[in-house]
């Protein structure tokens, strides 16, 4: 019996790191070949991973939420007739044990580095280098002395140069604090009841200059006081914020304690939450982040009347064909798009920066972007420009439902040529999305509403008439797509959605 480490798997796609979010497994559990035993979120997607041995879970390695990086041990096994892939530890210790405290203790990791005498990079974060923090040592310094001492007193002591933090003892001058301050402002009260502090009658000094820090005029200007008519409670004459919040009550101004209560009784609970960016939200910031500042972008809005788009899609609705497909108007805007791209094929192409050319696809590997709670994520349809309005709908259909459990794999994630984002769905009329990188457009579409509409009729009568009526919005790429393609593409995109019956033409 040997204790085998099972290492976290490329993903592909370049990735380089996965967290830990499920073990389907635990210590002392029994695995076949196969049997999912963890489940991990890449910077694309949930990914389920198979254990290539039979064998008993001796150690999970790594907990869930923790960040690892490819190649990094995640779970040990036993496994009959095969030999330990790391030597036993000093002291009779299990390899996998030993290999647990490499990983997750920063303490061991650097015993180890000083049994064996090899140097380890240290990561940003995680500790200084040894011997980083040491500076060399400061001339004593000797104070200062009344004029005409005649002895010279002894220095003040060195600094302890193994502190991280060396703190300068210079002398400065005497800043008065609450324990002298509270007394003088008590002497006053008992003097006249009713004599103000420094800068009574408004926050102005004697010199005429309003005494607060910028975060307190900040919030002065944001609600529109005028520091000069608050009273300062402080004895120092400094205006702060809870002053600022009496004198917006119309009150008196308050002392620190009841300043203090005050703050404690409104906060009420957390003010803010932090939420750490990684997986998806993170590779999607980066991916949007790069686009936006790589791909100059344009974006174009058309009107369009869908009555017949929407008439088309309740007849398919009805269609014993279709009545296992979920038939939505983004599948004709999809079949659609498909067409249009015949039509315009120097839209479906990228930019390859290092060759500086142009490449056009002779494919359509059609994106579209779907919010899913780990946030947004772009699958595509492989060849949608090959397929069926039937055939659509089931690629569709699956995908969409994969990518909202969270469950697609790198691979439909990669390789598309131009994308479909649906802010319809929200009840929003359009947008001004960002261009997947690698692709040269992407067309955003908007919610389907009853409008008036100028309809002329056979005898050239203008009427208005209640229409179902739509907004399209394309962004696009300007080094490779100009004014007169975007144009042509987006105006071909409307015309099929006015009159599906084009199709037949244009197919």
């Amino acid at each position: 019996m040997g204790v085998k480490q099972f290492n976290l798997p490329d993903p592909g796609e370049g990735l380089v790191e996965a967290e830990i979010v499920t073990w389907k497994v635990k210590a002392g559990d029994t695995v076949k070949v196969n049997d999912i035993v963890v489940e991990i979120e890449t910077a694309k997607s949930l990914v389920e991973l198979p254990i290539p041995w039979e064998g008993t879970v001796v150690e999970l390695l790594v907990s869930e939420g923790t960040t690892v990086d490819v190649g990094a041990p995640i779970v040990a096994i036993e496994v009959a007739g095969a030999a330990d892939d790391v030597p036993a530890a000093a002291g009779g210790a299990p390899a996998a044990a030993a290999a647990s405290g490499a990983v997750g203790s920063a303490t061991a990791g650097k015993a180890e580095t000083e049994e064996s005498g090899e140097r380890v990079a240290n990561l940003v974060g995680y500790g200084a280098v040894e011997g980083s923090t040491k500076r060399r040592a400061r001339r004593a310094f000797h104070g200062n002395h009344p004029e005409g001492a005649g002895t010279q007193p002894d220095p003040l002591p060195a600094p302890d140069l193994q502190h991280h933090v060396v703190v300068d003892a210079l002398p400065q001058a005497p800043v008065p604090s609450d324990s002298v301050a509270a007394p003088v402002r008590a002497a006053r009260s008992d003097a006249g009841g009713g004599a103000a502090p420094t800068g009574a009658g408004g926050g102005a000094a004697a010199g005429g200059k309003v005494l607060a820090k910028p975060p307190v005029r900040k919030f002065a200007k944001d609600n529109g006081i005028d520091l000069s008519q608050v009273t300062p409670s402080r004895a120092d004459g400094v205006i702060s914020r809870a002053d600022c919040e009496a004198f917006l009550a119309g009150g008196a101004p308050v002392d620190e304690t009841s300043a203090t209560s005050a703050a404690a009784y409104n906060s009420g609970g957390e003010r803010e939450t932090r939420i750490p960016v990684k997986g998806v939200r993170k590779m999607t910031a980066q991916a949007m982040v790069g686009s936006a500042f790589t791909a100059p972008h344009v974006t174009e809005f058309v009107t369009v009347d869908m009555t017949r788009t929407m008439e088309l899609v309740d007849r398919l609705r009805d269609d014993r064909d279709f009545r296992d497909i979920k038939v939505t108007p983004l599948l004709v805007l999809a079949r659609a798009l498909c067409l249009a791209v015949k039509r315009n094929p120097g839209i479906n192409a990228t930019w390859d920066d290092s060759a500086q050319e142009i490449v056009v696809k002779h494919y359509i590997n059609l994106g579209i972007a779907a919010a899913t709670p780990r946030g947004l994520v772009v699958p595509n349809i492989k060849d949608a420009d090959r397929m069926s309005l039937r055939e659509l709908g089931e690629a569709l259909g699956a995908l969409v439902s994969t990518a909202r459990e969270g469950r697609t794999p790198p691979a439909d994630m990669a390789g598309g040529s131009i994308t479909i984002t649906n802010v319809g769905v929200f009840g929003v009329d359009n947008g001004t999305p960002i261009i997947n990188p690698g692709e040269a457009a992407i067309l955003c579409f908007g919610a389907v509403r009853k409008m008036p509409w100028v309809v002329t009729d056979a005898a050239g009568v203008d009427q208005i008439v209640p229409r179902q009526v739509t907004q399209l919005s394309l962004s696009f790429d300007h080094r490779l797509v100009d004014g007169d393609l975007g144009s042509r593409f987006l105006a071909d995109v409307a015309t099929l959605l006015e009159d599906p019956a084009k199709a037949l033409v244009w197919a």
